[in-house]
């Protein structure tokens, strides 16, 4: 082969290289990666799959740089540990483009008490300069209902009543003397779940439902609070 021929062919090799989509498993594994190296605090993988100029968003709703980013990253302390699992991965991938959209399954223990959490996390990846790398990622947080709490069956007479947030919109609290309910203005009878005292929440409702007691522990108002923001209902009856 002629010394041409051979420069020609070695140029559409590598390019042909250097545009060669990456796979779902190759995004899925790199990934895992990155999950992998959390709890020691392994600054390597971040370094590496993380464009110089990304945008990340944390499940907090914090944007960060790459800086910051590997800034947050240290090893868990004494007596914890944990592994994230990535799990349930989808993708579209172009020529010099991937999006991968998938759930995290973490476990953590924290000296000998197990936690567990949930996240969902779409990153994008773009190819430059024969490299992939992840240019901007969002994570969110799935919402869990907390454990269901103890409350007196006694005690759920306190909440009965009829509550008002303006004229002709009204909550009704009722109990079948195990269980308590809200039933809003027009709308279906809700189970409350007690959390701990004088506190409820609906399952599958981010928010909690506080009873507010007065000076003389008489039940006043109900608090529908949801991200620390209150909408109060006061008490008619």
């Amino acid at each position: 082969m002629k010394p041409t021929a051979i420069f020609l062919a070695l140029v559409i090799l590598t390019a042909c290289t250097r545009l060669r989509p990456i796979t779902q498993q190759e995004l899925v594994d790199n990934t895992q990666q990155l999950m992998d190296s959390v709890a020691p605090g392994d600054k390597t993988p971040w370094q590496k799959f993380y464009a110089d100029n990304c945008m990340y968003f944390d499940e907090k709703g914090h944007g960060m740089n790459k800086a910051a980013l590997l800034a947050d990253l240290s090893p868990m302390p004494n007596g914890y540990s944990g592994a994230i699992k990535v799990v349930n991965a989808h993708s579209h991938i172009a020529s010099d483009v991937a999006i991968l959209s998938y759930d995290m399954d973490e476990t953590e223990t924290i000296f000998g008490q197990n936690m567990t959490a949930r996240y969902h996390a779409t990153d994008t990846w773009m190819l430059r300069n024969g490299q992939w790398q992840i240019v901007a990622g969002q994570v969110l947080r799935y919402y869990e209902d907390p454990a269901v709490g103890k409350v007196d069956p006694k005690k759920l007479a306190d909440y009965v009543g009829d509550y008002q947030l303006a004229a002709g919109n009204v909550q009704t609290v009722s109990t079948d003397g195990h269980d308590l309910y809200a039933q809003r203005s027009g709308r279906a009878k809700t189970q409350l779940y007690p959390e701990s005292p004088d506190l409820f929440f609906r399952k599958g409702v981010e928010g909690r439902f506080l009873f507010r007691r007065s000076d003389d522990e008489k039940v006043s108002a109900l608090v529908d609070r949801r991200n620390n923001e209150d909408v109060v209902w006061q008490r008619l009856r």
